[in-house]
């Protein structure tokens, strides 16, 4: 609990707060204003449509039978003690900090719907033509950030430890 109370630890988790409160915040303004699927263009290539995936990434799994709904949460709660135990050793280092926090935040944004709802709610939907991208949502979009920044971060090099001289 301690480590919570750090600073620099602090920030970042304030970052994952933000993420999971802007998440829910437009989950909730979508699935106040639209039917389920229904679709409102917004610009040729982009439409908002309110969908409920109950896989992962893609809708794997989303046919699964009802299973996958709290193995995914087991996947996200794992996700988030590794995350968390990151974060603190590398809380002094802000662009891999930023990213796990980044990563935290939409990981339990969605890990919170899957507990309320038993599904997560999508609604940003990119098009054109016959190719369609899956609909996403404010929490996939962090975690895509920060698994971009993590692999930026680690094409850099290594970390020197914030505790060494």
């Amino acid at each position: 609990m301690r480590d919570l109370l750090n600073p620099a630890m602090r920030k970042w988790l304030l970052v994952a707060l933000a993420v999971i409160v802007a998440d829910h915040l437009t989950k909730f303004w979508v699935s106040s204003t639209l039917d389920y699927q229904e679709a409102i263009p917004v610009l040729p290539f982009f439409s908002l449509v309110l969908v409920h995936n109950t896989g992962a990434a893609f809708s794997f799994l989303a046919d699964a039978g009802g299973w996958q709904r709290w193995f995914f949460v087991a996947v996200g709660i794992v996700a988030t003690v590794v995350i968390m135990r990151l974060l603190k050793r590398h809380a002094g280092h802000p662009r891999l900090a930023l990213a796990l926090a980044l990563v935290l935040g939409g990981a339990l944004g969605n890990v919170l719907d899957r507990v309320v709802l038993g599904h997560v709610v999508d609604f940003l939907y990119f098009h054109y033509k016959s190719f369609a991208w899956p609909a996403f949502n404010v929490a996939d979009s962090a975690i895509t950030v920060g698994a971009a920044l993590l692999i930026w971060d680690s094409l850099r090099g290594k970390h020197v430890s914030a505790s060494k001289p």
